[in-house]
């Protein structure tokens, strides 16, 4: 049994197992979230990790203790328990560390429709009341009842509702699933598709043997990148680990933004309902909003971080949402992000037409983007004054505290912002060229490390 203050962030539940993160604690968890929630019945899915499916059991026997049920739906990707949450109105809680070591594992968790639990909307109230629950004994009445149910293929057929793959051309395509979640997912989401899929790392393995399945890091997408080229693929698409995020490569190999991935989604769902909200965080290429506009579309900026994105999404109706992580947000998938989803539609957008994906995303990427740096300082506080200091005696500079500090001048911007869990600072700058972009990194950093 761990401390449970130190496993429970901002939005989730995270920890090595079993120092951090037991079997004990899991059922500790799931009483109280059966209790703080109220739900009369939950449904439970997991990742392919070893400590998965023993953590799942036990967060169900949690539950069933307060006298509600479990659905337990096995194996399966964070998008797909949205699914399941969305489509059966109830609770869920995903069994996952993400793209994080062996060692970890963790928990997601929503309400009935997908509805995120974080922090300030539960997450708090759960690791209070699961801590009470260790100190005196977890007890309850029981009652409550687990039954099994496979939902994939279910969850697969609802995504192909939302996009229109009728018109789409025979494609070449090479999957990375990182030996994640999507190695089961994706044969069921394109079966039947006109694409001949090479399949890189299908194999469901917690220890991930190959590469980290985390496709933010250009390292995790050089298997990726290779086979693109060595079979002349049309596309490659990378997931992590529990399949939630998905990195696109273009049929030269190169690595596409997921901002250019976002711009591309949004005019796709702007020629569906024109005139719409489309959310996109403040690190987005500057090139998102000005998209939306030409499309029609009304851009409303956000902080990072799902929970932000969902309860904006929700509150102005947005019909979907982007960040620069590879998280996709759908209003007709419960407002929840599924990049499987997203991945669908930029396979439609590329077989309804002849062209390569190369040629048809040039109209979508505008800037040029840093991607996102991390320096290790000890006072981020004193190291953003001595950033603010240099640039607010400049003409045209304009400052923004929505997430960190965002500055922006003439051609170009930067965001400086803190991490919440650890002494890091994290810059993402963009400019209308490689050399601005450049000098404006390389100042900021100079600034930021002294």
């Amino acid at each position: 049994m761990g401390d449970l203050a130190g496993i429970f962030k901002a939005y989730d539940v995270r920890g090595v197992v079993p120092d951090e993160l037991d079997e004990e604690t899991a059922e500790a968890v799931g009483a109280a979230f059966a209790e703080v929630t109220g739900a009369a019945a939950v449904v439970v899915a997991h990742d392919m990790r070893a400590s998965s499916g023993p953590l799942a059991s036990a967060f169900a026997r949690g539950v069933t203790s307060r006298g509600a049920d479990v659905v337990n739906t096995g194996l399966g990707s964070t998008d797909m328990l949205y699914y399941a949450s969305g489509s059966l109105g109830m609770a869920g809680v995903m069994f996952t560390a993400s793209h994080n070591p062996a060692r970890y594992n963790g928990m997601k968790m929503c309400r009935a429709g997908a509805v995120p639990i974080g922090g300030e909307s539960g997450l708090t109230e759960i690791r209070d009341r699961a801590a009470e629950l260790l100190a005196s004994g977890i007890g309850g009445e029981g009652g409550g009842t687990v039954s099994e149910r496979d939902l994939l293929r279910d969850y697969a057929d609802h995504l192909r509702t939302l996009v229109d793959l009728s018109g789409v051309r025979p494609l070449r395509v090479v999957v990375d699933a990182g030996n994640g979640m999507a190695g089961h997912t994706v044969p069921v989401v394109f079966d039947g598709l006109p694409l001949d899929l090479t399949a890189l790392y299908f194999e469901l393995d917690g220890t991930f043997p190959n590469h980290e399945a985390n496709p933010i890091e250009p390292e995790n997408l050089r298997d990726l990148q290779k086979a693109v080229l060595d079979v002349g693929a049309d596309i490659g698409l990378a997931f992590d680990g529990d399949a939630d995020r998905c990195w696109v490569v273009d049929e030269r190999g190169e690595s596409v933004s997921p901002s250019t991935i976002t711009a591309l989604v949004a005019a796709r769902e702007l020629a569906k309902h024109p005139g719409a909200t489309i959310i996109h965080n403040l690190i987005t290429s500057q090139g998102v909003p000005e998209i939306v506009t030409e499309h029609g579309g009304l851009p409303v900026r956000t902080r990072v971080g799902h929970s932000f994105i969902k309860a904006e999404m929700a509150r102005t109706g947005a019909v979907f949402g982007g960040e620069h992580s590879a998280h996709y947000y759908f209003k007709d998938f419960w407002f929840a992000d599924t990049g499987m989803l997203a991945a669908l539609h930029v396979l439609a957008a590329l077989g309804e037409q002849d062209r390569p994906l190369s040629e048809i995303l040039a109209s979508y990427t505008r800037y040029t983007a840093s991607g996102e740096i991390n320096s290790t300082v000890a006072d981020q506080r004193a190291a953003t004054a001595r950033v603010r200091e240099i640039f607010e005696s400049r003409d045209g500079v304009t400052f923004d505290e929505l997430d960190g500090m965002t500055v922006s001048g003439p051609g170009w911007w930067f965001n400086l912002r803190p991490s919440n869990t650890e002494p890091l600072l994290r810059l993402n700058a963009e400019a209308a060229d490689e050399i601005q972009m450049a000098a404006i990194r390389d100042e900021v950093l100079a600034a930021v490390r002294s």
